[in-house]
């Protein structure tokens, strides 16, 4: 990424990929890290500007998350937000306690004077707040530019120095102008042009795929999913034939998919990809019986297909690389990317084995957001129709299935979930949600059907509208659509007597249920 950058400064805070991503909107390449990264590694880095995300804790404690003073003295500009802003002030000598009046959600912040921050952002404008602390007196140097009825400093800026204080957090859309201050930041103050654009992306990253793989073998692991399916495409228009797809049928997949996949990719498909299946269901299944826990599920899944993966890697003769679909919401959930704590362990990431026997692996698309890899597919000229396909996670059912993973329980999610798509799919309703899926939990209960009692499974549907798949709200499902749907799976799928509706957002909830 040899070109103009942000650098978000992780303080621990929910929003920080909402940050990056909000900064990588205005074709600015933008990176997150950890506020315990060493300034000289920064400075390395040539940021254009620096942005300090929220945290949880009070900047004056004598634990919590800091930076040094001379990361304002680097020379760039740097803009703090709701925690990152009070630390900013503290370490600068202004004076930072605990607020009269905790402010939460969406709150009117008045305009004082003139800012480049807010150059066409209205006087009055609606800003989300979310903090216990307040800025009682700015550092030296510094001016108000911003209030509400309940914070005398709702931002502060000192223009001698580039340094940007606001209280509040643009990067989410409760923020009307946010994303323009933003713009205002990144391209104004900081005085990037715009260079992070997917078509530049694609095209360096294929010639840095050919000059790192040399005449070397690479086996891509392809799921079908949008992220693998990106991967393995570029990948072939990088070295062709030096690659093979090796596509591991778990046992995990959607009803049908297996197949499917083989349609698109394999010989009679449109890609020259030596596509290769493994049936590999029964061993999975062994693997998991018997595993409750999340993480643990995960992390065997990870490694159940690195083995496969060594396995076929062994019959093609010497492969040097292993390409994964990563992408970067996987590196900073697993907790590889900043400062915030481990949502989950993705089975390609923070899942994978100790030991790995390939030279290295390469992630092409580890530094983009999910919306950004479906740009990066249509630059390839992957068609639309598969670019936009419901994401689909690569340990699949296996985190869509509360408990423990068997045969049974799986052909229970495969058949509820088949029909929830196709329901939406009928009412036309699939363009217009980010993602949708049914997911079995742990729960039996008492039910009546054909006037006997029966004691069977709960079927959960999640639906949710996402544009970065980093926050997400409940899609809202007609109710007589709800109704047909729970009416076919518990008429036609043996082991369900009861269907739920999932209305958690992410956060608190994640998109996926493990």
């Amino acid at each position: 990424m040899n070109q103009e950058k942000v650098i978000v400064i992780d303080f621990g805070g929910q929003y920080n990929q909402l940050v990056a991503r909000r900064v990588r909107e205005c074709n600015v390449y933008c990176e997150i890290c950890s506020y315990r990264t060493d300034l000289e590694q920064i400075k390395a880095m040539n940021p254009k500007g620096i942005i300090l995300t929220g945290g949880p804790n009070s900047c004056y404690g004598p634990d919590s998350p800091t930076c040094s003073k001379e990361l304002f003295e680097i020379g760039v500009p740097v803009l703090g937000l709701c925690y990152g802003a009070q630390l900013m002030m503290f370490v600068l000598g202004g004076k930072v306690e605990k607020a009269p009046v905790r402010e939460y959600g969406k709150t009117e912040v008045l305009l004082d004077k003139p800012s480049l921050l807010f150059q066409n952002v209205p006087e009055k404008t609606i800003c989300w707040m979310s903090h216990f602390d307040y800025i009682s007196k700015p550092a030296d140097g510094f001016w108000i530019t911003a209030h509400t009825a309940d914070c005398p400093v709702a931002a502060a800026e000192n223009t001698e120095k580039k340094l940007y204080a606001m209280q509040f957090h643009p990067e989410v859309l409760h923020t009307q102008e946010g994303t323009k201050m933003l713009y205002n930041f990144v391209r104004g103050i900081c005085g990037c042009v715009g260079t992070w654009k997917m078509d530049s992306f694609v095209e360096s990253s294929i010639l840095e795929i050919r000059e790192k793989v040399g005449d070397g073998k690479v086996l891509c692991a392809l799921s079908g999913g949008v992220d693998s399916s990106v991967a393995a495409v570029m990948l072939s228009k990088a070295i062709g034939n030096q690659l093979t797809c090796v596509f591991v049928d778990h046992g995990l997949l959607r009803k049908n998919e297996g197949n499917e996949v083989e349609e698109v990719f394999g010989e009679n498909g449109p890609y020259e990809l030596n596509f290769v299946r493994i049936n590999a269901q029964e061993r999975f299944y062994g693997k998991l019986a018997g595993i409750t826990e999340p993480e643990e599920k995960r992390k065997i899944i990870g490694e159940e297909f690195i083995r496969v993966f060594e396995e076929e890697a062994k019959k093609i003769g010497r492969v040097d690389f292993l390409v994964q679909g990563t992408i970067y919401p996987d590196v900073v959930e697993s907790g590889l990317g900043g400062e915030s704590a481990v949502i989950k362990l993705h089975h390609n990431v923070g899942g994978l084995p100790n030991y790995v026997d390939f030279r290295e692996i390469i992630e092409p698309l580890r530094n983009l957001f999910k919306d950004e890899v479906r740009k990066a597919g249509l630059e390839l000229g992957i068609p639309e129709k598969l670019v936009n396909r419901q994401p689909f996670p690569g340990p699949g059912l296996g985190i869509r299935i509360i408990g423990e993973v068997t045969a049974e329980k799986v052909q229970i999610v495969q058949d509820a979930d088949a029909i929830y798509r196709e329901e939406i799919q009928k009412a036309g309703l699939s363009q217009s949600i980010g993602q949708y899926f049914a997911a079995l939990t742990n729960m039996r209960s008492v039910g009546v059907m054909g006037d006997e009692r029966t004691y069977d499974y709960a079927v959960a549907l999640r639906a949710v509208n996402t544009v970065d798949f980093m926050t997400a709200e409940a899609a809202e499902i007609p109710y007589q659509v709800l109704q047909k749907v729970m009416s076919r799976i518990i008429n036609e799928v043996k082991g369900v007597n009861r269907v739920m509706y999932d209305l958690t957002s992410k956060p608190p909830g994640t998109i996926e249920f493990e």
